[in-house]
């Protein structure tokens, strides 16, 4: 029986699988961010929780990619790379839980709403200003493409991003 060949592209493929996660997972949420910004859609609060795997994940793959290119030793980098899948994993959970809460699967909590701060009342009463301003409750999809909410779609992006960092983690050498 023969041991597989080592594999002598490893290094750089660490690091071109953690140069894609840093751009994916930075477009993942700049596009939830676009959304918001240029759409108009008003997170909820799993919403703004879903995209925090995304936060971490970003600049830590680009760490990973730097580690990988300044040809830091192989655990290092495999390392950096499953903590970003355990991120992407982590986004997963939070998709799939957010979507089940949207199609009435199980409970969202039950502090689910956009009040992060004082609100704007335009020198009316707050009850005037409720009438404006309506926080979004995570039970229902703003949007619905092909039939998926934006947290299905992240579910489905972190399902991605975390198969393609642990596969990049485990590469053999």
């Amino acid at each position: 029986m023969t041991s597989p060949m080592p594999n002598p592209d490893a290094a750089r493929l660490r690091m071109l699988t953690a140069a894609f996660l840093a751009v994916a997972m930075a477009a993942t949420v700049g596009t939830a961010l676009g959304f918001q910004y240029i759409g108009g859609y008003i997170p909820c609060k799993l919403c703004y929780e879903q995209r925090i795997p995304y936060y971490v994940g970003a600049p830590l793959m680009l760490l990973a990619a730097v580690a990988a290119a300044a040809r830091l030793p192989a655990w290092v980098v495999r390392g950096l790379l499953v903590i970003g899948g355990l991120l992407m994993a982590y986004g997963l959970y939070l998709g799939v839980f957010h979507s089940g809460v949207e199609w009435g699967w199980w409970p969202g909590p039950t502090d689910c709403t956009n009040v992060a701060g004082p609100v704007d009342t335009g020198g009316k009463g707050i009850l005037d200003a409720l009438d404006q301003f309506v926080p979004p409750s995570c039970d229902k999809a703003a949007l619905r493409i092909l039939g998926l909410s934006m947290a299905g779609w992240n579910a489905i992006a972190s399902l991605i991003l975390a198969a393609v960092a642990f596969r990049g983690a485990f590469l053999r050498d």
